[in-house]
C-alpha cells in the first residue's frame, strides 16, 4: 500500500459517524498488514438502494487502499431475524428465499466493489458446525442485562412488549461472525453499533485481537427527512434506469446534495472541498449536481449512458417536454369525486397525503400544466389529466 497510514485514515473516516477505537485502528494500519474488513448483509431485500452503497461505497475504498473485504452474507442470522431499527423481530426467511436474494446480492454489489477483491463468506459455513452445546455456551458469555441495554430491546422491555429469547441470539451469532473471520474491522450503519461492539466483545472472550469498527450514516431519502426506504418510496434503487437515477438524483435538494457527495462520490476528498468552496464562492450547485449524477449514473450504468442521461433530463425538464414513456394510472373510486391530494397518494405520485399537500403548498404540483394551489381541489370521475409533481413525477391519470 504507497497511501500513508495518515491519508488512509483520513479516507476512512471522511463521511463516516464514529471510529471506535481510532489508535487501535491506527497500530493496525502502521504494521503494513492488510486488513481483514468484514461487513455483514442479511439479504432480507434483493433489491440495493442508494442506502445500501453507503456501506458499500466505504468498503470499496478500503479495498482501494489495498485491505481484504469480507462480504458477509447473514444467511444464518436471516433465519432468525434481526429486530434492529424495529419494534418487532422481522419476519425469518426460509433457505430458499436467502439462496435466492443471495444471488441478487452479489449480482448487485459487483457494481460497486472488486469482484477479484472480494471474498464472499456465509455465516452458515461456521454455524451449521454449531451443536446446542455450542450455541448455550455461546449464550454464556453475554447476561441478558447488558442485552437489554440494546435501545430497541430496552425500549421494547419498557413498553411491555415481548422479546422472544431466540431475539438475543441475532447480536451473538453476528458477534461471532467476527471471531470466525478474525476480522480487523467491521462496518455497519449506526443502528448496528450494538451488535458491532458484540463483535469486539466476543473476539475478547476467544482471546484475539479486538476488531475496529466503523460506523455509517443512514442516508436520508429524496424526501430529504427519513431513512431512505422503498416501503416509503423515497429511494434511488441502484438497478434503476439511467434517465431515472440521474432525475432522481437531479431532484435532491441543494443541502442535501453535499450528504449525498459526501457519502456516495469516489472523488477526492480535495475535489469535494474544492467544489463547496466554488458554491461558496458562487458557482451554481446544479452544476455539481450533474456531475455527481453523471458519477453515479456511470458506475451502475456506463459512462454513454450518463451523458445520455443529462441530453435526456434537459429536454424533459430543462424544456418543460413531457416524458416519452409517461405511465398511465387508472383509479377507481368509490365515490363521484376524489380529492387532488388521495389521487396523488394512490397513483403514486407521492409517498402519503400529507406529502400531497406539502408538494401543493409548495406550488410543485401541475394539472394539464397548470399549478395547483387548492389543497381541496377535487377531480371527478371520468376526467383524465395530465399530473405533475415537482420536476420528475409525471402520470397520466384515468379517473373511473
Amino acid at each position: 500500500m504507497n497511501t500513508s497510514v495518515s491519508q488512509q485514515l483520513d479516507i476512512i473516516k471522511y463521511g463516516s459517524h464514529e471510529l471506535l477505537i481510532e489508535k487501535e485502528l491506527e497500530a493496525k494500519l502502521n504494521s503494513g498488514i492488510p486488513l481483514r474488513v468484514k461487513a455483514g448483509f442479511d439479504p432480507t431485500a434483493p433489491d440495493l438502494h442508494l442506502g445500501h452503497a453507503v456501506l458499500l461505497n466505504k468498503m470499496r475504498q478500503l479495498q482501494d487502499l489495498g485491505h481484504h473485504i469480507l462480504f458477509l452474507i447473514g444467511d444464518f442470522t436471516g433465519m432468525i431475524g434481526d429486530p434492529s431499527g424495529k419494534n418487532a423481530t422481522r419476519p425469518p426467511l426460509t433457505r430458499e428465499q436467502i439462496a435466492e436474494n443471495a444471488k441478487s446480492y452479489t449480482d448487485q454489489v459487483f457494481k460497486i466493489l472488486h469482484p477479484e477483491k472480494t471474498e464472499i463468506v456465509f455465516n452458515s459455513t461456521w454455524m451449521d458446525e454449531f451443536n446446542a452445546a455450542d450455541l448455550i455456551r455461546l449464550a454464556a458469555t453475554y447476561t441478558v442485562a447488558r442485552m437489554l441495554e440494546r435501545d430497541d430491546f430496552e425500549k421494547r422491555y419498557k413498553n411491555n412488549q415481548s422479546i422472544a429469547i431466540h431475539e438475543f441470539l441475532y447480536p451473538l451469532v453476528q458477534g461471532y461472525d467476527s471471531v470466525a473471520l478474525k476480522a480487523d474491522l467491521e462496518l455497519g450503519g449506526t443502528d448496528q453499533k450494538f451488535n458491532l461492539l458484540m463483535g469486539r466483545e466476543l473476539q475478547r472472550h476467544f482471546e484475539q485481537p479486538q476488531q475496529c469498527i466503523l460506523t455509517m450514516p443512514l442516508l436520508e431519502g429524496l424526501d430529504g427527512i427519513n431513512k431512505m426506504s422503498k416501503s416509503l418510496n423515497n429511494y434511488i434503487g441502484i438497478t434503476e434506469s439511467p434517465t431515472e437515477i440521474f432525475g432522481k438524483l437531479m431532484s435532491v435538494s441543494d443541502q442535501l446534495m453535499w450528504r449525498y457527495i459526501d457519502l456516495l462520490s469516489f472523488e477526492s476528498i480535495e475535489t469535494i472541498r474544492k467544489w463547496k468552496k466554488e458554491v461558496n464562492d458562487g458557482r451554481n450547485p446544479r452544476d455539481i449536481k450533474v456531475l455527481f449524477a453523471q458519477e453515479i449514473v456511470s458506475r451502475f450504468h456506463s459512462r454513454q449512458d450518463a451523458e445520455a442521461a443529462l441530453v435526456d433530463f434537459e429536454t424533459r425538464f430543462k424544456r418543460g417536454a413531457l416524458p416519452d414513456d409517461l405511465p398511465e394510472k387508472i383509479l377507481q373510486i368509490a365515490n363521484n369525486e376524489i380529492l387532488l391530494t388521495q389521487l396523488l397518494k394512490q397513483s403514486g405520485l407521492t409517498a402519503s397525503t400529507s406529502e400531497a399537500q406539502r408538494m401543493i403548498d409548495q406550488g410543485a404540483v401541475k394539472l394539464d400544466g397548470e399549478k395547483v394551489e387548492d389543497k381541496g381541489l377535487k377531480l371527478s370521475r371520468g376526467v383524465t389529466a395530465i399530473v405533475q409533481v415537482g420536476k420528475r413525477k409525471f402520470a397520466k391519470v384515468t379517473i373511473t
